[in-house]
C-alpha cells in the first residue's frame, strides 16, 4: 500500500471499529436507556481519534506479522 493509501485505509478501518465497538461496549456497560444514543456517539467522539492513531501505528508492526504468518503457514522459510 502506497501514498494516500497509507493513511486513508487505517482511518477507515479505525472509523469502523471504534463507531461498533463504542457502541457494544456502551450498550454492555449502560444498556439501552433513552440517552443510548447520545452516550455512544460521546463514546465513540473518544475512541475514534484513539484508534486512528493506533491504527496508523500499528500498520507496520501488523503487516510484518501477517506476512511472516502466511510464509509459515505455507512452509516458506523466513528471511534472515
Amino acid at each position: 500500500m502506497t501514498g494516500k493509501a497509507k493513511i486513508i485505509f487505517p482511518t477507515v478501518m479505525a472509523f469502523i471499529m471504534s463507531f461498533l465497538m463504542s457502541g457494544v461496549v456502551t450498550a454492555m456497560n449502560i444498556g439501552l436507556p433513552p440517552d443510548f444514543l447520545h452516550a455512544w456517539m460521546a463514546a465513540w467522539a473518544v475512541a475514534f481519534p484513539g484508534a486512528t492513531i493506533a491504527a496508523l501505528i500499528a500498520q507496520g508492526p501488523a503487516r510484518y506479522v501477517t506476512e511472516r504468518v502466511v510464509r509459515w503457514l505455507d512452509g516458506v522459510p523466513a528471511n534472515p
